[in-house]
């Protein structure tokens, strides 16, 4: 089991910039999709951004593309979120989350909550207009 600890968040005026953050740890054979979801508040959970440690590649949402950037950095210990040009609808309680995949996978951001086993408590962000 993966752990998760996210950080970050924070409330910022609208056309702002954040970076939110996911320790992972407790990796095992190292092929995974990390991703990060939202919640945004009295709304379902949803797919934001999703890397595949192996390659890194990465897909995001289109409400977010152009404006969020996903990575992770060398070690594989931590996952990003950059998110730029923040409106008030990115608001919302911001998770990490990960799964374990087979080689040659390819990890979609609009991939159900319910396909992934590890998850952070989540970082709170706010956007004001």
């Amino acid at each position: 089991q993966v752990q998760l600890v996210e950080s970050g968040g924070d409330s910022v005026q609208a056309g702002g910039s954040l970076r939110l953050s996911c320790a992972a740890s407790g990796y095992t054979n190292g092929r995974y999709c990390m991703a990060w979801f939202r919640q945004p508040p009295g709304k379902e959970r949803e797919g934001v951004a999703a890397l595949y440690t192996t390659t890194r590649q990465t897909n995001v949402a289109d409400s977010v593309k152009g404006r969020f950037t996903i990575s992770q950095d060398n070690a594989k210990s931590t996952l990003y979120l950059q998110m730029n040009s923040l409106k008030p609808e990115d608001t919302g309680m911001y998770y990490c989350a990960a799964r374990a995949v087979g080689p040659f996978s390819y990890c979609y951001a609009g991939v159900g909550r319910n396909e992934y086993s590890s998850w952070g408590q989540g970082t709170q962000v706010t956007v004001s207009s």
